[in-house]
């Protein structure tokens, strides 16, 4: 199956985040992860303090099976996000984004 952002595709997950939702996420990765050059994800991210920012990601690979390597193009270099940490998924057209993207911290 092609993706593409005119036809949003999203996964919105409440936490913890239950394991019918993480297939779907995995699902979505590896789709998008098969289209790089056109197509990225923006999720809601809540990193190790806390903190939840937004964050616009072009989905290299997994690692494991509780995260994926992502150029986040925030930070302007690949980093690794935990699967459980994502919420509000959805994919958008990469042509929408130029590095750097400006990271908006959405709670401390």
């Amino acid at each position: 199956m092609i993706l593409t952002a005119t036809a949003p595709v999203s996964i919105s997950t409440a936490t913890p985040m239950d394991r019918k939702a993480a297939n779907r996420l995995v699902d979505l990765m590896s789709r998008v992860m098969q289209q790089t050059d056109d197509l990225v994800i923006v999720l809601e991210y809540l990193g190790k303090d806390g903190s939840v920012t937004r964050r616009v990601v072009s989905p290299i690979r997994f690692v494991g099976t509780d995260r994926f390597l992502g150029l986040c193009l925030s930070r302007e270099e690949p980093r690794q996000f935990v699967l459980s940490q994502c919420r509000n998924v959805r994919v958008d057209l990469a042509a929408r984004y130029t590095m750097p993207v400006e990271l908006q911290l959405l709670s401390e």
